[in-house]
């Protein structure tokens, strides 16, 4: 998921709607009827799920009824077996409680169906595109399915997923999965169908119904590719998405195999700059310009199927082991494409955004704040990015790209948290991270440098002093030196740091002209270097 501008939500403090879970959804099935001419829309649900230890009662998340008259009311609640009998339930704070006519034991799976109607608070975003046209755009990130759709609102609850969606027969509709019906009918209205069958969590579970304009753009390793625009900006739309069919090539290859049984890239009303769903990513409006401006915003949302959408997060606390990785992951891929200079700027620009936001924000990567929408940060993006920078500088490309493909190849369809990925990369490169991953992951600040040197002539010495002044913690590090002297000679270094305080020798026959830090912008840190008399 990619940020645009400062996100404004109907709900501003997100809080996790979780407590231990009793039960594990297997599976969704949805139908949603939609219309033009009233925000209402009718649902039924039919869930499948296990017990995870002996219940009676079980909870889902659904919005409830507001006095601004959104948010669901829930008409009745079956027990889905041979002969369906309806179940009591209750329906208040955002929590449907449904009681069981018979307790459930461990591992016991059972079905219940769900009829509601409503107009979504949030999460189902009705609207009209720029071009004044009526669309319903679903919008779940982070646990904001609740809003339409009766769940567990879970990162850590991967389910699979269908959804039939019933709308007037002018929309086409695209979802998670493939499609397996598109039926219309007399009445003007149209049935489409989607089911995903590779569990996915609610927050890239999607639903999006407009007039589109669609393209095949090709296959990659018999994997559909396409394009849904608004039919007014067509020919610029399929211009600009057509360039996800070679994104996606490049990332089956670094990364491994795609999980999904199609891509599609639909320009969409989603609140964020892009979003990331499971097989059918949305992007903001105006992504479409016909310039081919959103380049690396289309490999950070098709890097986001690997990493957020199969292998997911625990919980939202390592949300840098999506966002971090589809940030850095971009990179990687816009430096095979235009060269080590693009990776170096973006690097530098990354660095800047860092070092600005920690300076005021003092809170660590790894981040347990439960107000969500927070954590789209530079923590979480272009801190995240960094830390994987730094592996790859200090392992080196093969051991790096070797770490990556086993922790997908080993959580794919899972979850995983910060120390999974610490225990890959030290299996792979056969070190000890442990210092690695708490001073950069779980400290709250940067290293802040002061770099000193000078020349002693009658010595033909060069001493070089560096500080560090954070007072957090004493960061562990190799600082890479840049010493010019004149007619362009150049000596690299590398120092190191493992202390507040240290003093390096060098003998050098002539004084250096100056001294560069970081020459190949490996290392994150604030700080310049100072000639001393």
């Amino acid at each position: 998921m990619k940020k645009l501008f400062a996100v404004s939500l109907s709900v501003l403090v997100l809080l996790s709607l979780q407590a231990q879970r009793t039960i594990d959804i297997l599976h969704y099935r949805y139908s949603i009827e939609v219309s033009d001419s009233t925000d209402t829309i009718y649902g039924f649900a039919r869930i499948s799920f296990t017990a995870l230890q002996t219940v009676t009662s079980i909870e889902l998340d659904l919005t409830t009824s507001s006095a601004a008259n959104k948010g669901m009311k829930v008409t009745e609640v079956l027990a889905d077996s041979s002969i369906k009998s309806s179940l009591t339930f209750t329906h208040q704070k955002n929590k449907l409680r449904i009681e069981l006519k018979r307790a459930l034991i461990k591992n016991d799976t059972f079905f219940i169906s769900i009829y509601y109607k409503g107009i979504p608070a949030d999460g189902l975003i009705i609207s009209k595109n720029k071009y004044g046209h009526r669309t319903f755009f679903s919008d779940n990130w982070p646990n904001r399915a609740h809003n339409w759709i009766p769940c567990v609102d879970d990162i850590a609850d991967k389910a699979t997923v269908e959804f039939i969606v019933k709308a007037p027969s002018h929309y086409q509709v695209i979802s998670n999965g493939v499609q397996i019906e598109e039926s219309t009918f007399p009445d003007n209205k149209k049935i489409t169908h989607w089911k995903e069958e590779v569990p996915l969590p609610t927050k890239v579970m999607v639903i999006g119904v407009a007039d589109f304009a669609v393209n095949t753009v090709g296959d990659i390793n018999c994997v559909p590719v396409s394009s849904w625009v608004f039919p007014e900006n067509r020919t610029e739309g399929f211009y600009d998405y057509a360039q996800a069919k070679d994104i996606l090539s490049w990332y089956m290859d670094y990364i491994g195999p795609y999980a999904y049984k199609k891509l599609a890239n639909v320009q969409s009303k989603t609140t964020f700059g892009g979003m990331e769903n499971a097989s059918a990513i949305f992007y903001y409006e105006n992504s479409v310009s016909g310039k081919r401006q959103e380049e690396a915003l289309l490999a950070h949302e098709i890097v986001h199927q690997w990493f957020g959408n199969h292998a997911t997060e625990k919980s939202f606390a390592h949300l840098w082991l999506s966002e971090g990785f589809a940030t850095y992951l971009t990179h990687v891929y816009l430096e095979t494409r235009y060269g080590t200079d693009s990776l170096n700027n973006r690097m530098q620009h990354d660095r800047e955004e860092v070092i600005d936001f920690v300076k005021t924000s003092r809170r660590p990567v790894v981040d347990s704040n439960k107000n969500y929408m927070q954590l789209l940060n530079a923590n979480s993006y272009q801190k995240g990015g960094w830390i994987l920078h730094m592996l790859r500088r200090q392992l080196g490309d093969s051991v790096f790209k070797k770490s990556v493909r086993q922790y997908y190849a080993q959580y794919a369809g899972k979850n995983a948290e910060t120390k999974d990925l610490q225990k890959v990369f030290e299996t792979v490169s056969g070190k000890n991270l442990e210092s690695f991953f708490s001073q950069w992951l779980h400290t709250p600040a940067n290293p802040d440098l002061k770099i000193t040197w000078k020349y002693l002539v009658k010595e033909k010495k060069l001493t070089v002093a560096v500080q560090q002044l954070q007072t957090e913690r004493v960061f562990t590090m190799p600082l890479e030196l840049e010493i010019n002297f004149s007619g362009q000679k150049k000596k690299n270094i590398v120092l190191d740091i493992n202390s507040a305080n240290q003093t390096f020798t060098f003998p050098f026959a002539e004084k250096p002209s100056s001294l560069k830090a970081d020459p190949k912008t490996s290392l994150l840190f604030e700080g310049k270097v100072t000639e001393i008399n």
